[in-house]
């Protein structure tokens, strides 16, 4: 039995299969293979040939091993993506912080801008009323 499930191309995939039919070939060290990458506790013990039972209980584990290994992956698959979305949602609280910062400097500005314009108008006004009074005494002299 052989079956297919979707995988993303970057992603390195290990075929493997038995042939139940022939029991003369599958011998003891083949189903030790069938699932490398799972914890030697969890691998399906070999069947016993003579019993449709244990065939049976054989191919159940064989299911849910491949069950257990899709579900890893894609915990493992959704763990990257947490990271990513941590990541970005740190970066987002990040510009949003610059973000109030520069706000908060702009007001700071603007205010200091304000002020100056206030002095340089005040001084302006200072400048003319002493020309007056210094035209008033070139005219009086």
């Amino acid at each position: 039995m052989i079956t297919t499930a979707r995988v993303p191309a970057d992603k390195q995939v290990r075929i493997a299969f038995s042939l139940n039919d022939s029991p003369d070939d599958a011998s003891p060290e083949n189903f030790s293979l069938a699932f490398p990458e799972l914890d030697q506790q969890l691998q399906p013990l070999p069947p016993c040939h003579d019993s449709n039972e244990s065939m049976q209980v054989y191919k159940q584990h064989c299911k849910i091993a491949e069950e257990y290994h899709e579900v890893k992956k894609e915990i493992a698959l959704l763990e990257e993506r947490k990271k990513e979305l941590i990541a970005r949602l740190e970066q987002v609280e990040k510009e949003s912080m610059d973000a109030a910062q520069l706000a908060k400097e702009y007001a700071e500005l603007t205010e200091e801008n304000r002020t100056l314009k206030l002095a340089q108008t005040q001084c302006v006004e200072q400048l003319e009323k002493l020309r007056i009074q210094y035209q008033k005494r070139q005219g009086s002299s």
